[in-house]
């Protein structure tokens, strides 16, 4: 977990549901830094830089594109 890179941050815990549904279909390993105590105390969400989504290096460009395909769906827009 050391080499994983910071790709996006959230405020809210609401925010990456779905993200995580994806990234569990395409087999992509990642973890959420902060995503446990933001869930707790969703407004000290800002005090900890915000949920942090992290990938591997190998995969930072396909997590890319899956964000950018969200972020251009209009009916969906969780970033």
């Amino acid at each position: 977990m050391e080499d994983f890179r910071t790709i996006a941050v959230f405020n809210y815990t609401h925010e990456i549901v779905i993200l995580k549904h994806i990234l569990d279909q395409e087999e992509i390993q990642y973890f959420f830094e902060n995503e446990t105590m933001s869930s707790i105390a969703p407004f000290y969400s800002n005090a900890l830089g915000g949920i942090k989504l992290k990938v591997h290096p190998n995969d930072f460009e396909t997590v890319q594109f899956l964000l950018d395909e969200l972020k251009d769906n209009n009916d969906l827009k969780i970033v």
